[in-house]
């Protein structure tokens, strides 16, 4: 194992974990952050820790083959650890992949009964890749399952039929998970998503916009 060093990829989670916990995006010990490194391995926030206090030791690290390298004995992976497996395969571009729990991301999550959330048209997609006039743009939505693993075969089997629109998808009443190609980029996708969702959980309640309607 390597030591650590000012380019430990865990170092930049640890800042972005701390932001979200101010934010109240991961609140208790909620939430999952990962690194990916060039050997195909990445770096996975321990399940139980308060993403408020992460130290370096508070992570697992998952190597390709599923080995699970533990800092401590007492250490466990994330419980949605499938999910950034499943991601890492899908889009092998991506580097780091970030899950939060906001109110607003619940509360959008629900705005809508199908699969899919269409988004308002605003400036902000721009920041996720989305540069078209007037666009129209849906973040796709999955069921909280109990069993973590059926949450990430069920991403597997929509994203290899349809091609992700945006490098984010929710997953009802429970928040957001982005994937990017640094951590430092998932860190800006989390807090555009969480703006959008922000206003239009506002604009719903001021009538000024409607599920769907621009």
């Amino acid at each position: 194992m390597n030591s650590p060093t000012l380019i430990d990829p865990r170092l930049k989670l640890i800042s972005a974990a701390r932001h979200f916990y101010q934010q109240g995006w991961m609140v208790g010990t909620a939430g999952n952050l990962s690194a990916r490194l060039p050997d195909g391995s990445f770096w996975i926030t321990a399940s139980g820790r308060s993403k408020g206090e992460l130290e370096l030791s508070d992570f697992v690290r998952i190597h390709p083959n599923g080995q699970i390298e533990q800092l401590s004995p007492d250490l466990k992976p994330s419980a949605e650890t499938a999910i950034h497996q499943v991601l890492y395969t899908l889009f092998p571009e991506a580097h780091s992949c970030f899950h939060v729990h906001s109110v607003e991301a619940n509360l959008v999550s629900r705005f809508v009964k199908g699969e899919t959330l269409p988004l308002p048209q605003l400036e902000m997609l721009k920041g996720l890749g989305v540069w078209e006039e007037n666009p129209r743009c849906a973040m796709p939505i999955f069921a909280n399952h109990l069993q973590v693993s059926r949450i990430a075969d069920e991403i597997k089997e929509r994203f290899t039929i349809t091609q992700a629109q945006l490098p984010a998808l929710l997953i009802r009443d429970h928040g957001v998970t982005v994937w990017a190609p640094s951590p430092e980029i998932a860190h800006n996708y989390i807090e555009l998503v969480e703006y959008i969702f922000r206003y239009m959980v506002a604009a719903k309640g001021l009538g000024v916009w409607e599920v769907g309607i621009d």
